[in-house]
């Protein structure tokens, strides 16, 4: 089974919320959601990939971020090693360039969305963040 190394990101807007985006039309598991993010090319560091992502989905400069869970997930067809990082400031507005639609949902309401199995984890782990910063 082929392993691919991917990138996720929890970015936050002024009310503390975190984005999601919908996988487009036409791509593996289209309409569920995810956190932004994407494959981590050959010979490329996770943190230079997540930058690279999201320069490239959202438009947005990463200007600083630190890694919060990484993770294994076995699909039918493939693993996916995965690793989300917090990204604590960043500069530009998230916009959809890649054709997903992006949504901003409270971090206590991300268990109610259809995330995907992979990102599940990733739900427990920024609600677990968040308690402790209360």
């Amino acid at each position: 089974m082929p392993t691919i190394a991917v990138v996720a990101a929890a970015l936050f807007d002024a009310q503390g919320r975190v984005l999601i985006a919908q996988r487009p039309a036409g791509k593996e598991l289209a309409g569920r959601w995810e956190f932004p993010g994407g494959k981590i090319d050959a010979g490329e560091a996770p943190h230079a990939a997540l930058v690279r992502e999201l320069r490239e989905e959202l438009g947005v400069k990463v200007q600083a971020a630190q890694p919060l869970v990484a993770l294994e997930h076995d699909y039918p067809t493939r693993r996916v090693q995965l690793s989300l990082y917090v990204v604590e400031r960043y500069d530009g507005v998230p916009q959809a360039l890649d054709g997903q639609t992006l949504k901003w949902v409270a971090v206590a309401d991300l268990d109610l969305e259809d995330i995907l199995e992979a990102d599940r984890p990733f739900i427990e782990a920024l609600q677990q963040r968040a308690a402790a910063a209360i």
